[in-house]
């Protein structure tokens, strides 16, 4: 697992397939790590895959102060390593926190953005009381893992394929405090101004996302929204085979 020291901390990534493939970046879920996309790893071999760990979870640094937790800060990053490995264009994935982080990330680098993989996720939340409730579950979240330490992790399918992976409960808290919380409505009002095609990814089981997914479905220029059945959360787990079969044609029909 590569270390690099980017923007005063060390980040763990892992690349795999082709070197001279198109590039595509994911992004784990909150309290998981890269290892939840090995499925992904090892089906997606004509392309350039790259999984990292955001800051608190596997491999990357934890840091010691809360304020080095933030949405913007996450998105840094990954603009950081891709800088580091010379990618100046890429396919940017995730689920759960993954998905919203790369609708971050296209907000503040279209540039860098040639298309969506959203996976299981949502758009954030236009009304207050909405997204404090939302932040209300997060922190709670995050407290686990000061009260519990890492058997805060629960149960979870993406949990015990990666739980073996973590290295620190408090990083797991400062980053529900500070990543997966939200505090604005920008994400779900820049959906219409998205330019790039976009998968949406739904797991069929899991009913917490249908909203946010059909939402954007609704809002997205471009986007084509796939049901996988038998799915929960973490639907790249749950049916690998349907998921990856969905995602490449989804690339070879945009010249990917």
């Amino acid at each position: 697992m590569p270390l690099v020291e980017l923007n005063g901390i060390h980040i763990n990534y892992e690349e795999h397939g082709s070197h001279y493939g198109t590039p595509i970046l994911l992004t784990h879920a909150y309290a998981a790590t890269l290892q939840m996309w090995k499925p992904q790893f090892d089906a997606w071999r004509e392309y350039r895959v790259i999984g990292w760990d955001m800051r608190g979870h596997g491999g990357t640094d934890s840091p010691a102060n809360q304020e080095d937790y933030t949405e913007k800060l996450t998105v840094e990053d990954m603009a950081a390593l891709l800088s580091h490995l010379g990618i100046k264009e890429a396919v940017i994935g995730g689920l759960s926190l993954g998905g919203y982080i790369s609708l971050e990330f296209q907000l503040a680098h279209p540039e860098i953005v040639r298309a969506l993989i959203l996976c299981n996720t949502g758009p954030g939340y236009r009304k207050d009381e909405a997204r404090a409730g939302w932040n209300d579950f997060s922190i709670g979240y995050a407290n686990r893992f000061e009260d519990r330490g890492l058997d805060g992790l629960g149960k979870g399918i993406e949990i015990d394929a990666t739980k073996q992976y973590q290295r620190s409960a408090q990083g797991l808290a400062f980053a529900g405090r500070g990543i997966l919380t939200q505090r604005d409505a920008k994400v779900m009002e820049h959906l219409e101004r998205i330019d790039v095609p976009t998968l949406l990814v739904w797991g069929a089981d899991d009913q917490r996302y249908q909203g946010g997914i059909d939402y954007m479905a609704s809002k997205i220029p471009n986007a084509r929204k796939v049901v996988i059945e038998g799915a929960g959360h973490a639907v790249n787990l749950y049916q690998p085979d349907a998921f990856n079969a969905a995602v490449l044609e989804f690339l070879r029909d945009n010249g990917m």
